[in-house]
């Protein structure tokens, strides 16, 4: 049977060891190293948590400095726009005047000058004993045709036309035709008047919104 030869070496000439600490002093040296450890891990601890504070109180104090420049900005700019007010009053002002007059005149003609030329258009020997006139209102929308092929329409005019002969109402229709805003001309009647021995016509004129003035519509719209 095989024993383990090692045990049974002897050793000569070697340092010799003992170690006569008793038990509790190893612990308590074992202790001290384990406390020293977690001393350096609190202040390491310490350390990071009192430096995240600074920089946090640094990052703050950046934010309040940057709000203050702002305010302090914004209210410089609240001042100078202040001086500005009056102005911009009477800015708005004179814009909700002449939006007023955009709308106001939207549906003028110049009744004056296109009467003139209706005149001008007269047969030779007729002559315009009446004229009615019923024209759209911004307020309101112009009562259009329900007829097919009939156009659009912002304005109805009738004549009554004298002549001592009977006039040539077609050249008429056609010489009105060239009138702005033309959209359609029909002639109701035309009988001869025996107590003058004059013929009466009358024609019914559709006008669109070519006619429009436009006095104060805005340059480019």
């Amino acid at each position: 049977m095989k024993g383990d030869k090692s045990k049974d070496i002897l050793v000569i000439g070697g340092e010799p060891r003992v170690d006569l600490l008793p038990l509790e002093v190893r612990k308590e040296r074992t202790a001290k190293v384990t406390r020293r450890r977690q001393a350096l891990g609190v202040v390491g601890v310490l350390a990071l948590v009192t430096a995240g504070s600074f920089a946090a109180a640094a990052l703050s104090l950046q934010a309040q400095t940057r709000l203050a420049d702002e305010q302090a900005r914004t209210a410089g700019l609240l001042v100078e726009q202040s001086k500005y007010i009056e102005v911009r009053n009477v800015q708005d002002q004179v814009t909700l005047v002449e939006a007023a007059q955009q709308v106001g005149s939207s549906t003028e003609i110049d009744w004056k000058k296109y009467l003139e030329d209706v005149q001008a258009t007269l047969p030779q020997g007729v002559t315009i004993d009446a004229i009615t006139i019923d024209s759209a209102s911004p307020l309101a929308i112009y009562d259009q045709p329900t007829l097919p092929l009939q156009g659009a329409r912002v304005a109805t005019v009738g004549f009554t036309a004298t002549s001592a002969v009977l006039p040539d109402v077609p050249t008429w229709l056609n010489a009105l035709a060239t009138l702005p805003g033309y959209a359609d001309a029909l002639p109701s009647s035309a009988n001869l008047d025996e107590a003058t021995n004059t013929y009466k016509v009358n024609i019914t004129m559709h006008i669109n919104d070519a006619a429009f003035s436009k006095r104060f519509a805005t340059e480019g719209k």
